[in-house]
């Protein structure tokens, strides 16, 4: 990608009407454009981080033998009776509508109604499940306040999965699972020593759910954290009875803010019961299947990155999600800088090294800058200093050392990492 060619543009102000950081940094580096509040659209740059975050987690979901699917955003007053969720007394986050003919429907605050009303035409008997099924969604929820940028939107995106499975046992092995594999999302994008499991409230269907928080200033949450057993617990469900239960000290948590980035649900048997989704063992007995749910908060976590990586000069992106590894930079428009920077640039795509390339006619700091705000790992510098000599300046984002090295040996340390 060249910038002379990229429609956005970096800003040198902050947003008057962004309190979050991330958000300002991600509008001023041209990754996403607030539409309101809570609101925001998802630049070519944006996109990138988000499509490589979606992807380690399609790997982590595949693996555990999940099938990707879209639902609708639109659904059925009906469906949501069912399970006393329509009423804005018991949820209170609805976009609710009307279509032409009069019928209500909700924009898509959740999707377990949805889909466990769907595995009604697929599942009959044990011989159909278990059924893991996933997606990226937008969802969509009328939140009161919305101030933390991307990390709590009134529409963001959304990996989803649900499991259906015939007994308790084949719930708990499933869920047991996710919980590894959403370890290693977080240990590939980056957050892995900040993130921890968390009790939380269950809600009505268990005693506990989990989540995974990270640590942030920026977050909305207060846990208390042991990290010699790397457990937390939410401060929602913080009682004597429940640190006994889990074989916590009180004196050895320490108070902290942090920002959950995934949960995972138990909805046991109540969900098939309410909504009819039975299957016959092998016995020929009729039983509600048992439901678990899986989320994590993709927009919400590009936001928790740039909130944890960002330093005084801009973003600071991850190899493992970042728009580009290598920023490369021309300085000068004589003939034999222009032709090594654009046989560099086209050796480095071909090598399947994802670069921006700063072509602009614009002063060397202005680069240089946009360049730190932009937040990619590697910047090389093509000059009159380095033409002939078949060497190129790199510096990584985050150190001041620059070093001249020839192709080979970017090449090296790129896919050494």
């Amino acid at each position: 990608m060249k910038l002379s060619e990229l429609f956005t543009k970096t800003r040198k102000e902050i947003p008057g009407d962004e309190e979050a950081r991330n958000a300002q940094l991600l509008i001023k580096a041209g990754f996403i454009y607030k539409e309101m509040a809570g609101v925001y659209a998802y630049l070519p740059l944006g996109l990138k981080v988000i499509e490589n975050i979606k992807q380690i987690i399609r790997e982590e979901m595949n693996s555990l033998g999940g099938q990707e699917l879209i639902m609708t955003s639109l659904q059925r007053k009906e469906l949501w009776e069912k399970t006393d969720r329509w009423d804005d007394h018991k949820v209170d986050i609805w976009f609710k509508s009307k279509l032409k003919n009069g019928t209500d429907v909700g924009l898509g605050w959740s999707h377990e109604e949805q889909i466990t009303e769907m595995m009604k035409n697929y599942i009959s008997s044990y011989r159909d499940l278990p059924v893991y099924v996933y997606q990226f969604q937008a969802k969509m929820r009328n939140e009161i306040r919305s101030k933390s940028g991307i990390m709590r939107g009134r529409e963001f995106l959304m990996k989803d999965m649900y499991s259906y499975t015939t007994s308790d046992t084949a719930h708990e092995k499933f869920y047991n699972l996710t919980t590894e594999a959403y370890k290693r999302i977080f240990e590939r994008v980056g957050l892995g020593k900040l993130t921890y499991l968390t009790f939380a409230s269950g809600g009505d269907f268990t005693q506990f759910s989990h989540e995974f928080q990270t640590i942030t200033d920026a977050g909305e949450d207060v846990i208390y954290l042991d990290k010699d057993k790397k457990m937390a617990v939410n401060q929602e469900v913080l009682t004597k009875e429940v640190l006994d239960q889990l074989g916590l000290k009180r004196d050895k948590l320490e108070e902290i803010k942090a920002a959950e980035v995934g949960n995972i649900f138990s909805f046991g048997t109540a969900k098939s019961e309410q909504l009819g989704l039975y299957f016959d063992d092998e016995a020929g007995h009729s039983r509600p299947v048992i439901l678990g749910s899986y989320g994590i908060g993709v927009s919400r976590l590009m936001g928790v990155i740039a909130e944890c990586y960002a330093d005084d000069k801009g973003l600071v992106w991850p190899q493992s999600v970042t728009p580009a590894q290598i920023y490369l930079i021309r300085l000068g428009d004589g003939g034999a800088v222009v032709k090594s920077a654009d046989e560099l640039y086209k050796r480095l795509t071909d090598a399947e090294i994802a670069v921006l390339y700063d072509d602009r006619d614009v002063r060397a700091g202005e680069k240089f800058a946009d360049a730190d705000l932009i937040g990619i790992p590697y910047r090389i510098v093509v000059s009159d200093k380095t033409t002939g000599t078949k060497q190129y300046e790199l510096k990584p984002r985050i150190s001041d050392k620059t070093s001249l090295l020839n192709y080979n040996q970017i090449i090296k340390i790129l896919t050494d990492k």
